[in-house]
């Protein structure tokens, strides 16, 4: 009978394997964010705002890189020193939200809840732009 002995590789620590995640989640979202430039109804600024928190709690130098990059960092920028948002941004994100979410609402979600629930949604993102502090 021939017993081989198996060499198990040491476990990965959970903190390395939530880094990779992190770091997973952080690429997606930037890539999304870059996507959202474009199309307007990928929202860049939240998935910044996600990729910029998972870099933050998984590697020091991407989030650096993320602050610092020449056009998506001036974006966080406003929002994480609290400055605010320029008020085209505002305007033109709460235009987007009352342009697509009643189209879709509308033309594409047959499910009354889920209509209730999309306008409820973007009320609640008005809401909340509207509190934003802005910038010129």
């Amino acid at each position: 009978m021939n017993v081989r002995k198996r060499t198990a590789h040491p476990p990965v620590p959970p903190g390395k394997i939530l880094r990779w995640i992190l770091l997973g989640a952080g690429f997606l979202s930037t890539a999304l964010a870059v996507l959202g430039i474009f199309l307007p109804l990928l929202p860049t600024v939240p998935l910044l705002l996600l990729a910029a928190a998972c870099f933050a709690r998984s590697s020091e130098r991407v989030h650096r890189w993320l602050l610092d990059h020449r056009h998506l960092g001036p974006i966080l920028h406003g929002y994480l020193d609290g400055s605010g948002i320029p008020r085209r941004a505002r305007a033109t994100a709460i235009g987007l939200i009352w342009v697509t979410i009643p189209t879709s609402a509308l033309f594409v979600v047959p499910l009354f809840w889920v209509r209730v629930l999309l306008f409820a949604i973007g009320l609640a993102v008005t809401v909340y732009l509207l509190r934003l502090p802005t910038r010129d």
